[in-house]
């Protein structure tokens, strides 16, 4: 069950930088977890018969126990994507994740949102299905969202969007004119479906706020020059920032986002940066000159860590804004020795 009066106390030093001990997400499994339900044979229902996706995420939060700041959620989900379906791109999904078909070979063509659309009425329906399960017992999220330069990637596709970037960067803008301003329709109208029974907002970076808050990324900074993306991308991003009166972390995704971090730590109103250092890079603990430089910029960080990591993260970090999840598979009784082996070094 959901402690709220301690979430909230816990969270709210988090996002002040006054907690004594790092946010810690450990959930541990259970000794034996609920029988996940037999998916329907057609990948695009097993995403959205909305009866079958509630059992299936249903059980899967039941499999873990909740330890350290780790907060039972569900985070509605139709993939990476979604905000450029909203669009009009098809979605094509796979067993873990699905993707847009690009479609906008000219930009000329008008590109606009429609309320109607069946990817967009699917998430809501799929919120409220939560929603109505929850009656508060644990939160519901706020799906995946892309606007921005990778709602255009989904709209466009990569390779055409680098093209673009030295053919006609001038379409970059079409993410502050039309992108921008439907998401801001689309983040505040899935917000107030999920306060019908919850104070507070959670997403798939599993952190916990009283105010709306969201994530924000750009992945397609990888693939473009520092130059570029401050004069290209960057403007959009402190755009979504305002908006979300900074109550923000942006998703550093890679080795080759790692050049514009100076430029993202400027950002007066940005609260934080999550750092993935990706797929086969060292983990965690090689990048500690990175971590508290963002630390030393007075911002949040949320990290994933291996087993490995955990001494010298821990030793090297203050605990102020920190927040951790595991990537490892752990035991609850694990995740309660971890969690008091991380506490003595803050005692």
């Amino acid at each position: 069950m959901l402690d709220m009066e301690r979430l909230q106390e816990r969270y709210k030093k988090f996002w002040n930088l006054e907690n004594e001990t790092p946010i810690l997400n450990l959930k541990g499994w259970k000794e034996n977890p609920p029988e996940m339900p037999v998916p329907p044979s057609d990948i695009t229902a097993s995403w959205c018969d909305v009866e079958y996706v509630i059992k299936e995420e249903k059980a899967y939060m039941n499999s873990f126990e909740y330890i350290g700041d780790a907060v039972m959620h569900i985070n509605p989900n139709l993939g990476p994507d979604l905000f450029g379906a909203t669009f009009g791109a098809d979605l094509i999904f796979e067993k873990t994740t699905s993707y847009s078909v690009p479609f906008i070979e000219d930009w000329t063509e008008k590109l606009e949102f429609q309320p109607e659309n069946q990817w967009w009425k699917k998430i809501k329906e799929i919120t409220n299905a939560f929603v109505e399960d929850s009656q508060g017992e644990y939160l519901v999220g706020i799906t995946d969202l892309h606007p921005g330069s990778d709602g255009l990637v989904s709209l466009r596709g990569p390779q055409n969007m680098c093209f673009d970037v030295y053919d006609q960067p001038e379409v970059f803008k079409n993410a502050e004119k039309i992108l921008l301003p439907v998401f801001k329709t689309q983040f505040n109208d899935l917000y107030a479906m999920t306060q019908k029974y919850q104070q507070g907002t959670i997403n798939w970076m599993g952190l916990y706020k009283e105010e709306p808050w969201y994530p924000v990324s750009c992945d397609f900074s990888c693939m473009v020059s520092h130059e570029d993306f401050k004069k290209l991308i960057l403007p959009e991003i402190r755009q979504e920032i305002e908006f979300l009166n900074g109550n923000a972390i942006f998703h550093l995704d890679g080795p080759d986002a790692l050049k514009h971090l100076d430029s993202l730590l400027e950002i007066p109103n940005l609260a934080g940066i999550q750092w993935v250092y990706g797929a086969g890079q060292p983990s965690a603990k090689y990048w500690i000159d990175v971590l508290k430089k963002i630390q030393n910029a007075g911002k949040i960080i949320n990290i994933g860590l291996k087993a490995e990591d955990i001494d010298v993260v821990f030793s090297e970090l203050k605990a102020q804004g920190l927040s951790c999840y595991f990537d490892f598979d752990y035991t609850a009784e694990e995740a309660k020795e971890i969690l008091q082996k991380i506490n003595r070094y803050y005692k």
